[in-house]
């Protein structure tokens, strides 16, 4: 633990972080500033807004099914270093972009944005996880994965908390002043060139996706981690999903609860990363992993028990986050879902780090953004099954039981992983 933290005081790790730091924070910020912007001044419509938060969150999950394979052969052919100058420049165009959406209130130029954003995360996502090898010794890769997945979530619950407390202008200035300072902190990353002769480029995005998928995906190791780490997103992305609306129409709460939510969810991964640092003591191993995604499936059933008997007041007003926290049934349900989250952190984190570790240096962004490729395709088929079953009539709350149910498939990958690998 001592020594991951260690790691932000090196011009090799720190960097890094804080770029990465501010670019999560800047994606939840705008994302869920536009989100709760419709759900709560748009919609009055359960369903409408379950199938906007849907549209949003497929919206930017997109670009990591069609570009990742591009994102992963640039990253592995070019110093990292430098794409992550030219991705944070682009950020503070996508930003201003997203500020004027939001100050006329314009919902499809909002979307747009997102969907910049998400090919903006796209190129970044690979760089982020395959540049740890080339700054860091073998025994210290599972600490900085450990720190740069917490300080994602960290981001993630900042962000979303400062999303749900000011109002919609204040959000469109700090988008662009954030990214401004992601430039500077990119410009600051030590060098990491290629790794010996890349390989020519293949532009073809269809054809370069199903190349690195078959070339990473046949290895049966990084075939077992790439799947586990896919049905972690597709829960989240259905929790995600399912937040606002459920805190709005089951909970009857006000959008500063749902930014609660997604606060609590954040926080408690980026608790169970570090944690999960210290059981392993550095090692990169699956062992914690079917258990820890198993505690994880009986936390998400208990909060569906909590949320299904929630009692509202009939005076048909939304409770503050006051009214919230004096509820008797809140604290069962913040802790069965900060539960969910520690334990998602402490199954996801060791996967990633295995990664990056299992092939040699030169291939790294291109197994990220394999993974990438196949957890966005993993994730839009989540965000998928949660707009049909709302479209079916199922509610939010129900749905969580399909999330159980997944968790129990993902301790099946992970048992597999750990006996292959361990």
């Amino acid at each position: 633990m001592q020594m991951s933290l260690a790691l932000l005081g090196k011009r090799r790790f720190l960097p890094l972080f804080v770029t990465q730091f501010l670019g999560a924070f800047n994606d939840n910020l705008f994302k869920t500033a536009m989100v709760l912007f419709v759900v709560y001044n748009v919609y009055s419509d359960p369903q409408k807004e379950e199938q906007f938060s849907g549209i949003a969150t497929g919206l930017f999950i997109l670009p990591f099914f069609l570009l990742s394979a591009l994102s992963g052969q640039l990253a592995d052919a070019h110093d990292k270093a430098k794409i992550i100058r030219l991705v944070k420049t682009a950020e503070i165009g996508i930003m201003l972009v997203g500020a004027a959406g939001i100050y006329t209130q314009n919902i499809p130029v909002m979307l747009a944005a997102l969907l910049a954003m998400g090919i903006h995360s796209t190129f970044f996502g690979p760089i982020k996880y395959a540049v740890l090898p080339q700054h860091l010794p073998p025994e210290e890769v599972l600490g900085g994965t450990g720190l740069i997945e917490a300080g994602t979530y960290i981001a993630i619950l900042a962000g979303t908390i400062v999303a749900g407390v000011i109002s919609a202008n204040a959000a469109a200035v700090m988008v662009v002043v954030v990214a401004v300072f992601g430039w500077f902190s990119g410009r600051e990353v030590p060098p990491a060139p290629p790794i010996g002769t890349p390989d020519p480029i293949d532009y073809n995005i269809f054809r370069a996706s199903y190349r690195i998928v078959y070339a990473t995906m046949h290895i049966r190791r990084l075939f077992l981690a790439i799947i586990s780490i896919s049905f972690f997103w597709t829960i989240g992305s259905v929790l995600f999903v399912q937040f606002p609306p459920l805190v709005k129409n089951v909970l009857t709460a006000d959008k500063a609860v749902a930014s609660l939510f997604l606060a609590i969810f954040s926080v408690g991964i980026a608790i169970g990363s570090v944690a999960i640092n210290r059981l392993l003591k550095g090692e990169v191993s699956a062992r914690y992993a079917p258990a820890s995604v198993l505690v994880m499936g009986a936390f998400v059933l208990a909060f569906h028990v909590v949320a299904k008997g929630w009692e509202i007041d009939g005076s048909g007003q939304l409770f503050d986050l006051r009214g919230f926290i004096m509820h008797d049934s809140a604290i069962p349900l913040v802790a069965c879902l900060l539960g969910v989250a520690i334990a998602g952190g402490m199954f996801v984190v060791p996967l990633y780090a295995f990664l990056t570790t299992t092939v040699p240096k030169s291939e790294t962004a291109r197994t990220v953004a394999a993974n990438n490729l196949v957890n966005a395709g993993c994730m839009a088929a989540g965000s998928g099954m949660a707009i049909g079953l709302s479209a079916l009539g199922v509610s939010a709350v129900d749905q969580f039981l399909m999330t159980a149910a997944m968790c129990v498939v993902s301790a099946w990958l992970a048992w597999k992983l750990h006996k292959a690998c361990d």
